[in-house]
């Protein structure tokens, strides 16, 4: 063969390839600048989407010569991001509390609660328990706790039940204390009823909230549904695409199950199993349930309170309140039990830990079991004061720090009165917990904090508020990067949940589940993260989210 017949050949070769039909698909995304985070945090120019799953990169003129479709989005340089997925949050109660509890949330006073409650009452004429959450008194200029006087005097025939915005304190009524059979007696293990000159005030702590709230009416299964489709909703118009569930019954497990085999619910759940006995029964009897939408895997257990609430459970006590060091809600042996009842059962854990007392506890509780370094993926919940000494137990036992950096700019006002100057250092130290496994999860905890992730990213890197205070920023030493950032919204939380192979990264064989933004938060000046907004969502290549610009 001379060479000019060699290259007829090539030449005829590359002319039938040219003219070979491109593959169909049900997706394409051009000019994109899209970030894998895969190993490399390689960045990609398209993509393709065939049945739910991505099926090619490259560049954009290599995925249009090879595939066709009847979609196809030009991004026009826009960044592209895998889904976003929070690592802890309660997107059931989230969205409960849009359908029924007013919204507190940055009240400056006592005074605006009770406005809001007003107007709440005046909406609702039908509803009988009036409920709100949110207020958090550190932001008053009185910043002790309120008590039910005023409350007694507006709603004496409603009970009325107010939760603090960690969840972990509540203020209540005469009328829902009456319900409740509370009285000057009554005593609760992990949890305080509050008195003043022998009486209860209304403010109850930790597991005292749970006397009220078991006396107030269930919703039934259209609410529950509304509550999780409104949760979804909002979900998606934020860029998430996935949750974790910090602790869910079987009951509301089954019917966000049901919800999703109809199609309804497109929002993929990890779901971290309450601790009562049926729904550990149902669950550790089956195994491990995992698809693309539900993972069910992993049991949720609470150490201790919570710092706005001076609940959670301190080595020494509180800097600002001798004589208190918080409380454990659960007896140590207790979460030993069930700790050893997941091994057994080959469940993850995920324990709700945030005073240095209750981090030691747990990780002593998880030393005693896992032994060594492993890949169980143990978790401990929130991790927000640790000592000095137990850092390098998460990497010990290799149990994985689960962190909402926007409780750090929620706190850093007045954490430091509650810890004192030394053991602030060990507080939200999220750089030194990554180190310990070299990778960490994050979420936001909704509806404590807000459901944004671009908060999340901000609070991760810049550690400011959204007012940009302090401008030196909070504790920099524990500034996370851009890409540890994103990592920990994206692949690591998923990892998080023994997901890695499906999401997380934009890779081909993974779900196709991505954010596209107004503005690249990877490039971006600090001052613009807080601004940026979702143009669309897509889960497993639909769009469920498209914002009106």
């Amino acid at each position: 063969m001379n060479k000019l017949t060699k290259l007829i050949f090539v030449m005829s070769a590359l002319s039938l390839f040219s003219c070979s039909p491109k593959e169909k698909v049900d997706l394409v995304i051009l000019n994109a600048t899209a970030y894998t985070v895969d190993q490399d945090f390689s960045i990609v120019e398209a993509v393709a989407v065939k049945d739910g799953k991505i099926v090619a990169l490259g560049s954009s003129s290599e995925i249009s010569d090879r595939y066709s479709s009847s979609c196809i989005i030009d991004l026009d340089k826009k960044a592209l991001y895998p889904g976003f997925i929070d690592a802890h949050c309660h997107f059931y109660s989230y969205g409960l509390g849009l359908l029924q509890r007013a919204d507190l949330t940055g009240t400056e006073s006592f005074e605006k609660v009770l406005e809001i409650m007003e107007n709440h009452r005046h909406k609702f004429p039908s509803i009988h328990w009036l409920q709100g959450r949110g207020w958090d008194q550190n932001l008053w200029i009185d910043k002790t706790f309120p008590d039910k006087d005023k409350l007694n005097k507006l709603f004496p025939e409603n009970p009325v039940i107010l939760t603090r915005i960690d969840g972990h304190a509540a203020l209540v009524n005469q009328k829902a204390l009456e319900l409740a059979g509370i009285d000057a007696a009554t005593k609760i293990s992990g949890g305080e009823v509050a008195l003043k000159n022998g009486q209860p005030t209304g403010m109850l702590i930790d597991n005292a909230i749970g006397l009220v709230t078991r006396v107030i009416p269930k919703p039934d299964a259209t609410m529950i549904s509304e509550a999780l489709l409104t949760a979804q909703h909002n979900c998606f118009a934020a860029g998430l695409t996935g949750v974790h569930e910090a602790g869910l019954t079987k009951e509301i497990i089954k019917i966000i199950d049901s919800l999703q085999k109809a199609g309804l619910l497109k929002m993929r759940v990890y779901a971290m199993l309450s601790p009562t006995q049926e729904t550990l029964d149902a669950y550790f009897k089956n195994g491990i349930t995992k698809n693309e939408n539900l993972n069910i895997g992993s049991i949720k257990l609470y150490a201790d309170g919570a710092l706005g609430s001076r609940g959670a459970k301190l080595i020494d006590d509180y800097s600002d309140n001798s004589g208190n060091s918080g409380l454990l809600v659960e007896n140590p042996e207790t979460l030993k039990k069930y700790c050893q009842m997941a091994y057994d059962n080959g469940f993850q854990v995920c324990t709700h830990a945030i005073g240095d007392s209750a981090n030691r506890l747990m990780l002593t509780i998880y030393g005693d079991i896992l032994k060594n370094k492993n890949d169980l993926r143990w978790r401990i919940e929130h991790a927000q004061v640790v000592a000095p000494s137990d850092f390098d137990l998460f990497g010990k036992y290799s149990v994985i720090p689960s962190v909402q950096p926007t409780h750090a700019t929620s706190d850093m006002f007045w954490v430091g009165y509650r810890v004192g100057a030394e053991r602030i250092k060990g507080a939200y130290a999220y750089n030194d917990l990554l180190r310990q496994n070299g990778w960490m999860p994050l979420g936001t905890d909704f509806p404590i904090e807000n459901i944004n992730p671009i908060h999340t990213f901000y609070a991760s890197v810049v550690r400011k508020n959204l007012d940009g205070k302090p401008e030196t920023g909070f504790q920099m030493e524990n500034a996370i990067s851009r890409e540890e950032a994103l990592r920990g919204m994206t692949l690591w939380a998923a990892k998080a949940a023994f997901e890695e192979n499906e999401k997380g990264s934009i890779s081909v064989g993974k779900l196709a589940d991505f954010v596209i933004l107004d503005k690249d938060i990877m490039t971006i000046a600090e001052n613009e993260i807080p601004n940026v907004k979702v143009l669309m969502t897509i889960v497993s290549g639909e769009t469920v989210f498209l914002s009106e610009q």
